[in-house]
């Protein structure tokens, strides 16, 4: 199960890992003794007053979960780590001062922002129980949409644009994307796009202005699902709201039933289903324009009207069936991704324990692998540079390199973000320094289900680095490797 939530880097939660503060009133989190050296803003030398940018990191505590989304876009993010001095991020990736909501916590310099153990409780606990890779970077710069599609296809090239041309977040080189009522099937030389930023998809009723509409983009070439379709692998996409894309959650509400006091002269309401984080609907292979149910419980997983895209609900129907996929992907509902501006760290432990609390207690765990990622990091400050192994030399583009490789403007690698996996057979308080990015989660599906093939010679999965050394295949780990964790605190019963 691949687990992909939203908006997160490295340091923005595992600063100081495994040191936390523990203020009274707050879970408390004590550290294992022999806890691995993980690569931290803290071990770096770089919290205050030792940081080089024009705000010093500091702490954000449980009471401010809720902060302001900051500025994640393609060319910002290259900006902020200025070729490798790491010392702009007030300067273009902040968001702060910006929010007239005043349940956001957002005062200028909040890019700099970290939360610790207390706040984030589950995940350190999952580091210390399980392995996390401390090395692990965005495929490329720039927000949701890429990130999702390089978790899906490896690439974020090859976009065919609406009936509208160009929505704006699109890379064309020579000239503007052309607009098309109908999509190819396989990409004109020179005319196929770069995804840079967060457009909705061509075959989805419920991106802005529906199906086929204006302001949109198709993806043009394979990905992952043809591949497993084509090898007779069960697999599918779970979105919470995939079923009622018109649901919606108070985020007060939320809030207050996980003990969190919030001011109710704001009481924000949040869609639960979001379009461009639905990867595979960029796809007409894999699309699900008009979100169809499933035939049946039974055919979960395989190809039906539904086509491998589902709510979130038909994953615990299947799971609960004994009828779970080979393969899955499951995005929570908006409130729970902990994409910072309409969630928070404390309703995104709430999916995360809930959800492998569950899984724990399938007799499909002791067969079962778990990996938690991000999509992008919402711009937060993250200390260490990932290293430039695709060069782009476009007008969006900022030290990235003396040419370009393959198609543009896919620079990278981008921002470091966290990585976790669980499970009985990961590898126990480890601490993995191996290179790795979003399409190592790609390879790792490729590698035990595909015999090993990539998605085409251009996709990144084609030189991701491997996670196997995140796991023990001979290990017996007692109780299966169970961690049972409570959704409010993050601390075990």
């Amino acid at each position: 199960m691949v687990i992909f939530q939203e908006n997160v880097s490295f340091d923005h939660y595992f600063a100081t890992y495994p040191d936390a503060q523990n203020p009274a009133g707050e879970p408390r989190f004590t550290a294992r003794p022999d806890t691995p050296a993980a690569y931290t803003l803290q071990a770096a030398g770089l919290l205050s007053p030792n940081n080089p940018n024009s705000v010093q990191p500091f702490r954000l505590d449980r009471s401010q979960a809720l902060t302001c989304d900051q500025n994640h876009d393609y060319t910002p993010e290259q900006q902020a780590f200025d070729g490798g001095k790491v010392d702009k991020f007030v300067e273009n990736t902040d968001s702060g001062g910006s929010t007239s909501n005043p349940r956001q916590y957002c005062p200028k310099g909040v890019v700099m922002g970290y939360y610790d153990g207390n706040t984030v409780t589950a995940l350190w606990n999952y580091a210390q129980t399980y392995a996390m890779d401390d090395m692990s970077f965005g495929t490329v710069f720039g927000p949701s949409t890429p990130g999702v599609l390089n978790l899906v296809s490896g690439d974020t090239a090859g976009v065919a644009c609406g009936p509208t041309g160009d929505p704006g977040t699109i890379y064309h080189s020579p000239g503007a994307c052309s607009p098309t009522t109908t999509i190819p099937t396989t990409p004109s030389p020179g005319t196929g796009g770069t995804m840079t930023g967060d457009a909705d998809q061509y075959y989805d009723d419920y991106s802005s202005g529906g199906f086929g509409s204006t302001n949109t983009a198709a993806l043009v070439g394979p990905n992952v699902g043809d591949l497993l379709d084509a090898r007779g692998v069960t697999w599918g996409w779970f979105n919470g709201g995939f079923d009622t894309p018109s649901a919606s959650h108070n985020l007060v509400a939320v809030d207050r039933a996980l003990g969190i006091d919030a001011p109710t002269d704001t009481a924000t309401s949040i869609s639960d289903y979001s379009a461009h984080h639905e990867g595979f609907q960029y796809f007409a292979s894999t699309a699900n324009p008009h979100h169809l149910r499933p035939t049946g419980v039974a055919m979960i997983g395989q190809t039906d009207r539904a086509n491998h895209q589902y709510d979130l609900t038909d994953f615990w129907a299947a799971a609960d069936s004994l009828n779970l996929p080979a393969v899955s992907f499951l995005k929570a509902p908006r409130f729970q991704d902990g994409h910072a501006g309409y969630s928070d760290p404390l309703d995104e432990q709430q999916f995360l324990v809930e959800t492998i609390d569950h899984l724990e207690g399938l007799p499909s765990w002791t067969s079962t692998a778990i990996v938690i990622n991000y999509d992008d990091s919402d711009g937060w400050y993250d200390h260490m540079p990932g290293p430039i192994v695709n060069r782009s030399t476009t007008s969006l583009d900022v030290g990235c390199g003396p040419a370009t490789d393959g198609a543009p403007a896919r620079c990278g690698y981008g921002p470091r973000l966290p990585y976790l996996v669980i499970s009985p057979y990961a590898r126990a308080d480890y601490v993995d320094h191996t290179v790795t990015d979003q399409t190592s989660t790609l390879r790792f599906i490729e590698d035990n289900w595909l015999a090993g093939r990539r998605i085409s010679a251009e996709s990144f999965d084609t030189r991701a680095g491997s996670i196997q050394a995140m796991f023990d295949w001979t290990q017996h780990r007692p109780h299966d490797g169970k961690l049972l964790l409570k959704p409010v605190t993050g601390n075990p019963y």
